[in-house]
């Protein structure tokens, strides 16, 4: 007798195979290998920003495992975070491995095992230790306070670029510099055809300049015979003039110290006589007899300004009417 399943029990079929791929499923979706045994170890962490199940755990940049499960000590929250990790049952760990979670600038989260150096692994279930490390984003971080500060400083440069862009005189100046511009570009071309011009006289001037040179040269060798003519009649003249200085200067100054001598006789007793008491200029110079009769006149002078200044009418009289009898 063929069994047959009533459509209550297909249905109930479909729906459990339904839960059991969807169960799989989901492990799948999380990365967790559901083929493999893998061996399970836990991590410390102080902190998990942004860790979930599934999170991939990499050593020296390849995937050896996911994390399972992320327990949180709600009695006792200073114990830190407990993360299960399954680790491919292949990886040897050394004891001193530590574990970093770390973000990337998309938001990205990877946990990463930070291989030690010891000749020991760890065995199945052991703790390794982590800490957060913040990365990029931390660095940036860090930036964000002297960014801040320097947010009004670049508004103020803004605003005053903005000011200058504004300003008539700006359109003005760019205006002009694009009349230089154009100015330069014009003279650079008539520079340019002045230079080829140039350029094509060069040969003809060449020729003219090299004929001139010639002729030049002929005139300067005619001038050095010339020269040398001159030269020795000048040699002739010289000898001749240093004759007739020699004479002349002999001559002049002979009767230059005959004069001399003279002058020298006559000061001697132009000195001789001032320093006697003979003539007017020695007594003059010898005779204290003048110079006390010139101390008496300037006394007597000096005594009649006082007298005439002090009784004026001693000595002048203005009278309409005649003389009168003092």
């Amino acid at each position: 007798m063929k069994k047959t399943f009533t459509p209550e029990v297909k249905i109930a079929l479909v729906a459990v195979l339904g839960i059991i791929i969807m169960f799989f499923g989901m492990k799948f979706l999380k990365g967790l290998n559901l083929f493999s045994s893998d061996v399970a170890y836990t991590m410390q962490f102080d902190q998990v920003n942004g860790l979930s199940p599934a999170t991939p755990i990499f050593a020296n940049g390849y995937k050896v495992g996911a994390v399972k499960d992320i327990i949180y000590d709600f009695d006792n929250p200073q114990k830190g975070i407990t993360v299960s990790a399954n680790i491919d049952k292949s990886m040897r760990i050394p004891e001193d491995t530590r574990a970093e979670i770390v973000s990337n600038l998309m938001g990205d989260v990877q946990v990463n095992l930070i291989l030690g150096n010891s000749a020991q692994y760890l065995p199945e279930g052991s703790v390794i230790s982590g800490a957060l490390n913040n990365g990029a984003m931390g660095e940036m971080k860090a930036f964000i306070p002297q960014v801040q500060k320097m947010i009004p400083k670049l508004d103020s440069i803004l605003m005053n670029v903005n000011n200058l862009l504004s300003d008539p005189a700006m359109a003005s100046t760019l205006h002009n510099a694009n009349k230089i511009s154009a100015d330069l570009t014009t003279s650079s071309k008539q520079l340019n055809t002045l230079l080829y011009q140039l350029n094509s006289t060069l040969p003809t001037m060449a020729g003219k300049t090299n004929l001139l040179l010639d002729n030049a040269n002929g005139v300067m060798v005619g001038a050095k015979a010339g020269m040398a003519d001159a030269r020795s009649a000048v040699q002739g003249a010289n000898t001749l003039m240093a004759t007739l200085n020699n004479k002349v200067e002999a001559l002049e100054v002979q009767a230059t110290v005959n004069k001399l001598n003279a002058a020298l006789e006559n000061v001697n007793e132009l000195t001789a006589k001032l320093n006697s008491n003979k003539g007017t200029a020695g007594l003059l110079l010898n005779d204290p007899t003048l110079y006390n009769n010139l101390n008496n006149v300037m006394r007597n002078v000096d005594s009649l300004v006082v007298n005439l200044k002090a009784h004026p009418k001693r000595y002048v009289h203005f009278s309409l009417f005649g003389k009168k009898d003092k």
